[in-house]
This record gives C-alpha cells, structure tokens and sequence, in this order.
C-alpha cells in the first residue's frame, strides 16, 4: 500500500510539472517561430519591400518619375499601418514570383490574380480586388478589311463585324498578350485558334497594337478603356462588358501564417471602413489622374 501510494504521489507530481511547463514551452516554441516570420523581420528592419511591376493604373510613374496608383496607394496605407517605412522594388513581372521566393521583397502588391499555377509556388491573401478580363482591338483589326463604314454601321446596329468574344477566335486574329499574365492563359482558353503574341512589357504590347502588328490585345480592366479613349482614331472596345472576373490580393512566401493572418485582417479593416472601395473607385472609375502620368 505504501509502495502504491508513493508511486501514486510521484506520478501525479511529475504530471503537474508537465502542465505546468507546458505554457512556458508552448510560449517558447511560438516565440520561435514568429522570429522567423516575414512580418517579425519587417517589424524590425523596419521596412516593407514591395516587389512591383509597371501595370496601368496599378503601378505606374508620375511626372516626376514617382510611383502613383492604385496599388501604390494600398502599399503605402499597408506601411503606415505597419509603422515602418516602404521601400518598392521593381521587377520585371514573369520573374517577380522568382523574386519573392528569393527574398528579393516581402511581398508582390501588384494586382497579381490568383491562379492554380501561381498559388503552387505562392500563398494568397483574401482577395481585395477583381480584375476583369478584356480586349481592346484595332479599327483595322481584321487585317485591314473592317472600314470606317464598317465600324461606324456596327457602332449603330447595323452588321456586327468583331464586336463579340468569339469574334475573334480566328487564325486570322494575333492577339497581343504581356508575358506571365493570365491573359496568355485567357487565349487559350476563349479564343484558341487565334495566334497569341506574347510581349515583355505593356509599352511594347501597346506600340505593336497601334502599328497594327497585332490585332487587338486582351488585358485587364481598365487599360483596354483608357486606351480606346486615349486613341479613339485607331482603337476601339470590342465588347462593352469584360469577362473572366479573376481575384487578386497580395502575394507572400509559403510557410509564413503570422504573415498572411495579419494581412487578411488588415483587407478586412480596410474594406469594412471603405477605403479600399474609395481608392478603388479614384484610380479606376476616375479619370483626374491622368494629367499626372507620363
């Protein structure tokens, strides 16, 4: 009997000391992994490295040659909040997911929208914005038979000549696309006998569309529009409404929950008070800001 109760006693004390150590280790184990967690090391580096990409009117260079738009703003409100200073670092877009895993910037704000390639290498934050898909073609689009007349009758119902996605789901059709954008994807899917010319940025893709070297380019909203009214002699919007409405929201490595977790209650805040509609609505539904570009 006193064997069993010494036994007894010794038992219990050591699974009291286990309860007891147990929060200390739980505590000691969280405070491990927070040390090397992206947002512990903005914390104390005090800087947000944003990798971005020139997409108008998500990035763009004002004037003076300053980062404006949308997502400049968003980048710029995520550091305020943070507390620490921001720092962008240009890259070129079909290797800024190389970059972000290479530790070249914290985080891609850049419009990027989620596909099921992407978020393999990648995580996602809730989404805080839709993109929708769009074509902005030529006058000239199929190669030079769509006169003026043309376009003018189909503008007021008369024979509709390229003015519908399956318009251009021709061999006849080159369709211009900016490399490492869903748009590469979006041609395939919606207009696969047309020819994709694939660009290396948006002021090369823009140049070939108004020589005529590509039939009309597909990209986001709302790039097509500006353009069509930035040269309404030679461009003109196919379809009134887009299609493919893709999400997009931040971009950060894998493995890093502190992160993400602060990032996805941050869109929350920002949605729930309406600044996020409200820069939405200046950059996209707005035209003021033009005078400030290039």
């Amino acid at each position: 009997m006193t064997l069993w109760r010494t036994l007894s006693v010794s038992i219990a004390a050591a699974i009291l000391a286990i309860s007891l150590a147990f929060p200390v280790m739980a505590e000691d184990i969280g405070r491990d992994f927070s040390k090397g967690s992206t947002l512990e090391k903005i914390l104390q580096r005090k800087t947000l490295k944003v990798g971005i990409s020139i997409f108008e009117p998500w990035v763009m260079k004002d004037q003076d040659g300053q980062y404006i738009g949308f997502e400049v703003d968003v980048a710029k409100r995520l550091a305020l909040d943070m507390g620490v200073q921001l720092s962008f670092v240009p890259t070129d877009w079909d290797s800024i997911i190389p970059a972000l895993v290479a530790h070249k910037f914290d985080i891609i704000i850049c419009g990027m929208n989620m596909t099921p390639e992407r978020i393999l290498k990648v995580n996602f934050s809730d989404p805080y914005e839709f993109n929708s898909m769009s074509i902005v073609a030529n006058k000239n689009v199929e190669t030079g038979k769509m006169s003026r007349a043309d376009y003018n009758n189909a503008r007021v119902g008369g024979p509709a000549h390229l003015f519908a996605l399956e318009d251009f789901n021709s061999p006849k059709i080159r369709i211009g696309v900016r490399l490492g954008t869903t748009a590469e994807n979006a041609v395939k899917n919606y207009t696969p006998k047309a020819k994709a010319v694939v660009f290396e940025n948006e002021e090369k893709s823009i140049e070939a569309l108004l020589n005529g070297d590509v039939s009309c380019l597909m990209l986001s909203q709302p790039l097509p529009r500006m353009l069509a009214q930035k040269y309404p002699k030679k461009l003109y919007l196919p379809m009134k409404s887009g299609f493919a409405r893709e999400p997009s929201g931040f971009a950060v490595r894998k493995g890093d929950p502190d992160f993400l977790t602060y990032l996805n209650n941050w869109i929350r805040i920002c949605n729930s008070n309406g600044w996020l509609k409200a820069r939405y609505q200046h950059w996209f539904k707005t035209d003021p800001w033009k005078t400030q570009i290039k």
